[in-house]
C-alpha cells in the first residue's frame, strides 16, 4: 500500500459552535472538485508589468492561458486515475481551471481521501462536515494543491445590509439614499463612455433575480434594461424567492454594477454556498471563454479563520490568473468591523479579522463609508461605523496572507491581536456603503435602502467597465498602480476620519478605508498615463 501524507492546508475544524449528530450515510453521493498545480508559475515580471501605465500592459489569451499556466493534462490524468481506482466517476476536467471534477459516495470519498465525515449541527442548521486533515498517496503530493465539496458548510456571508425603516425615523437628519448613477455623479465618473463593449461578471453564492424588477428599476432610472445573463455553476441557478434573502445581496449587485457601466453585459454565476461552489463560480467566471468577463465583482466573504489554508490559497493563485488574464477583481470587505464576526450569525472569538477573499493580495478589496451630500457633492466623507460589530466596513490585517510588494511603502501597521503580525491589509480602496447614506435598489417588487460594502464592489466593477471602455484595453490588475504610481494615487481622495473598532482612519493608508474613495475622470486619465 502507498505511504498516504495530508494535503497540505486542508485541516478542518468544526465551526464555533457546530456539533456532531452522527455520520453521513455512506451511500450519500456529492461532487468534489480537486484542485491541480500549475504547469508553470505566473510570470512575476509580466505581473509587475500591471502597474506600468496602460499601454506598457500585456495579457495572455483565455485560449494561451491553458497552455501558458494551466494544469498539465498528464497530472490531470493521474489524479482522475486515483479517483476511478477508488470507485469514484470523474465529471470531468479542466485545464485552465486546473480541476478534476469527481462524483461519488461518502464512503468512497473518505477511503480516497482520509476524511471522516459527520453532519453537524450549528445556529444556521446542520452541514455536512469534516475534522482533521485529508490525505493522498505520496505520490500525488506535489500535484494536489487541494480538495473542496467533502465538507459542505457555508462558506461566506453575503455583504449587504437592508435599511431598517425604524433606523430612519432615528436618525432623519442624517439618513439619505442615492441612485446609482447620482453616486457615480458624486464621485466623478466619466460621463461620455457606457460599459459597451465590457462583461461584468457577478458572483452569487444564493438568492436571485427577477426580470420584471430589473425593467422596472431602470425604467425608473430612465435606462435601458441591461443584458443579464445567469450561469449555472454545480447546480445552482437563478432562484428569487422573497426581499428578506440573498435576492438582496443579488438585485444590489446588479442594479448598481448596471446603472454604473448601462451598456456592460452583466453575467451572473450562481452557485452553492460552499468552498467548492465559490471557487467553481470563480474559476469559471474567469476562465470563461463564452462571456470573457473583464471585470468579476464578489460580494461575498468570511472571516479569514473560517477558512483551510488549502482554500485561501487555492482562491488567490486563481485571482492571481485573472490577473494575468486583465481581468479586474473587486471583492466587498465585509459589513462588521475590525472582527468581521457579527455577533447575530454566531459567537465571535474576539479578535480582529480581515475578511477573505478581499484578504488575496491578487483582489481589489472594497471598504465603506458614509457620505453627506450638499447639492451636487459629497460635504463629508468618513468611516463607515454606526455599530462596530454589526454595521461597519471591514478592515484589517491578513494573518494569513504577507504583506505584497505594492502595500511595501504603504506603513501597514501591525494587527491588534497578540502577536502583532504584519501582514497583507485590507482594504485598498472604499466607497459609500452605509445603509444610512445607502442605495436605492428594487427587491421581488420592493423598493429598498440597502447598504454594505457589498455595494462598494458592483459599484468599483462598474467603474472599471467605464474606464476599460474609455482606454481601449482592460486595466486588469489595479493594485500595483494604486499603491505605486504617484499620479493613480492622487486620483482617491484620502479618508481621514472614523474607525471600524479596532482600527482608524488617518492620512494615507488605513485599515478602514485603504488609500481612499475614487475621482473617477482623474483615475483614469492617470491610469492611461
Amino acid at each position: 500500500m502507498s505511504q498516504r501524507i495530508p494535503v497540505a492546508g486542508s485541516a478542518r475544524v468544526p465551526l464555533l459552535d457546530a456539533e456532531p449528530i452522527g455520520p453521513v450515510p455512506a451511500d450519500e453521493r456529492f461532487e468534489v472538485t480537486v484542485r491541480v498545480r500549475r504547469r508553470t508559475a505566473i510570470d512575476e515580471t509580466a505581473a509587475a508589468s500591471h502597474g506600468a501605465s496602460l499601454e506598457a500592459r500585456s495579457y495572455v489569451t483565455r485560449e494561451a492561458y491553458a497552455d501558458t499556466y494551466g494544469a498539465t493534462q498528464a497530472d490531470l490524468d493521474r489524479v482522475a486515475d486515483f479517483a476511478k481506482s477508488h470507485g469514484l466517476v470523474v465529471v470531468g476536467t479542466s485545464r485552465a481551471r486546473r480541476s478534476v471534477f469527481v462524483s461519488g459516495t461518502a464512503a468512497q470519498f473518505a477511503d480516497a481521501f482520509g476524511a471522516s465525515i459527520e453532519h453537524y449541527a450549528y445556529h444556521g442548521g446542520t452541514y455536512r462536515g469534516r475534522t482533521g486533515d485529508l490525505t493522498v498517496p505520496v505520490e500525488l503530493k506535489e500535484l494536489v494543491e487541494g480538495i473542496f465539496g467533502i465538507d459542505d458548510r457555508p462558506a461566506a456571508k453575503p455583504h449587504f445590509q437592508v435599511l431598517d425603516p425604524s433606523s430612519v425615523a432615528l436618525a432623519a437628519a442624517t439618513s439619505a439614499s442615492y441612485t446609482p448613477p447620482r453616486l457615480a455623479k458624486l464621485y466623478d465618473f466619466p460621463a461620455d463612455v457606457d460599459g459597451s463593449g465590457q462583461t461584468i461578471a457577478i458572483i452569487e453564492l444564493g438568492g436571485g433575480y427577477r426580470p420584471a424588477d430589473l425593467q422596472t428599476y431602470f425604467k425608473g432610472l430612465g435606462l435601458a434594461t441591461p443584458s443579464v445573463t445567469a450561469v449555472r455553476v454545480d447546480g445552482a441557478s437563478n432562484a428569487p424567492t422573497n426581499a428578506n434573502s440573498a435576492d438582496g445581496e443579488v438585485m444590489l449587485d446588479i442594479e448598481v454594477a448596471a446603472a454604473v457601466a448601462p451598456k456592460a453585459k452583466i453575467v451572473v454565476y450562481f452557485a452553492p454556498n460552499t468552498t467548492k461552489g465559490f471557487l467553481d463560480a470563480i474559476t469559471l467566471a474567469v476562465h470563461d471563454t463564452t462571456n470573457k468577463p473583464s471585470i468579476v465583482s464578489i460580494s461575498w466573504g468570511g472571516a479569514e479563520n473560517t477558512w483551510t489554508a488549502q482554500a485561501l490559497d487555492s482562491y488567490d493563485q486563481a485571482f492571481k490568473g485573472a490577473g494575468a488574464l486583465g481581468v479586474t477583481v473587486c471583492v466587498a470587505a465585509g459589513d462588521s468591523g475590525s472582527g468581521d464576526q457579527n455577533p447575530d450569525n454566531g459567537k465571535p472569538d474576539g479578535l480582529a479579522h480581515a475578511d477573505f477573499p478581499a484578504s488575496s493580495p491578487n483582489v481589489l478589496a472594497c471598504g465603506g463609508t458614509k457620505i453627506v451630500v450638499s447639492g451636487d457633492r459629497i460635504a463629508s466623507e468618513v468611516v463607515w461605523n454606526e455599530d462596530p460589530q454589526r454595521s461597519a466596513g471591514g478592515g484589517g490585517i491578513s494573518d494569513h496572507f504577507a504583506v505584497p510588494g505594492y502595500q511595501a511603502a504603504a506603513k501597514i501597521p501591525p494587527s491588534v491581536n497578540a502577536g502583532g503580525r504584519r501582514g497583507r491589509g485590507v482594504p485598498d480602496v472604499a466607497g459609500d456603503a452605509d445603509p444610512q447614506s445607502g442605495y436605492q435598489v428594487r427587491v421581488d417588487g420592493k423598493n429598498l435602502v440597502i447598504g454594505g460594502t457589498s455595494a462598494v464592489a458592483p459599484l468599483w466593477a462598474g467603474l472599471v467597465a467605464l474606464a476599460n471602455q474609455k482606454l481601449g484595453k482592460p486595466a486588469g490588475f489595479l493594485n500595483t498602480a494604486l499603491y505605486t504610481s504617484p499620479k493613480v494615487k492622487a486620483a482617491l481622495r484620502d479618508i481621514t476620519s472614523g474607525n471600524n473598532g479596532a482600527y482608524k482612519a488617518g492620512p494615507g493608508w488605513d485599515a478602514c478605508t485603504g488609500l481612499g474613495v475614487p475621482d473617477g475622470q482623474k483615475l483614469v486619465a492617470a491610469l492611461k498615463g
